[in-house]
């Protein structure tokens, strides 16, 4: 690991096939978007670091499918990750409908209480939605989620998905520190203080 980076941090990204997970996470490491895209067949895997409020993070940034067929390697997925973003398509109410399958799913698998979660409601680039806003407000907050809207078509609110998840984690005590790869750094001030919400996410 690189002697300048704080910690790694394992994130999941999960949610119904065609939600656009992969758009999202191509669109944040490589800042590239395929409509062609195909979907994923069990598990894609990236690596990017992010500097946030001073402090380099390598992220493990796992991709998972969606289709039921692959739901039995979903274990290995869950152990150990620090953070999740759970996505749904705005265009595809069922879709949202189906992300208590997701939150269960998490329950179950999940090594860590301390687990943060992230809800993205994807594709707000098209017309044809079906999903409100505030609905997305109202599910992320009663499951103690963040939350943001996000195109990986337009770019909108991607990269902040992921800066405010990877922030999230850094400010909660005990999910990162005992990994034992710290190398003697300290969080920054403004990493230990709250900031305000700068792109929007709304917190529970």
């Amino acid at each position: 690991m690189d002697e300048d980076v704080l910690t790694t941090l394992k994130l999941l990204i999960i949610g119904e096939s065609g939600v656009g997970k992969s758009s999202l996470l191509l669109r944040f490491t490589d800042d590239v978007f395929d409509p062609e895209l195909g979907a994923t067949i069990g598990v894609d895997f990236k690596v990017k670091t992010l500097a946030v409020d001073g402090n380099r993070t390598k992220l493990a940034i796992w991709d998972t499918a969606g289709q039921e067929r692959f739901r039995t390697l979903t274990p290995s997925y869950y152990r150990g990750a620090q953070g999740v973003i759970l996505v749904y398509d705005v265009t595809r109410r069922e879709t949202f409908t189906k992300l208590h399958n997701w939150l269960s799913e998490l329950e179950i698998h999940c090594t860590r209480n301390e687990l943060v979660k992230m809800l993205v409601g994807n594709k707000i680039d098209k017309d044809d939605r079906e999903v409100d806003r505030n609905e997305g407000v109202t599910f992320a907050r009663k499951h103690s989620m963040l939350f943001i809207e996000a195109s990986a078509k337009t770019r909108d609110g991607v990269a902040c998905a992921f800066e405010e998840l990877v922030e999230k984690i850094l400010q909660t005590p005990g999910l990162w520190e005992s990994e034992g790869k710290t190398r003697g750094m300290h969080l920054s001030e403004q990493t230990r203080l709250p900031r305000e919400q700068s792109c929007y996410c709304s917190l529970p």
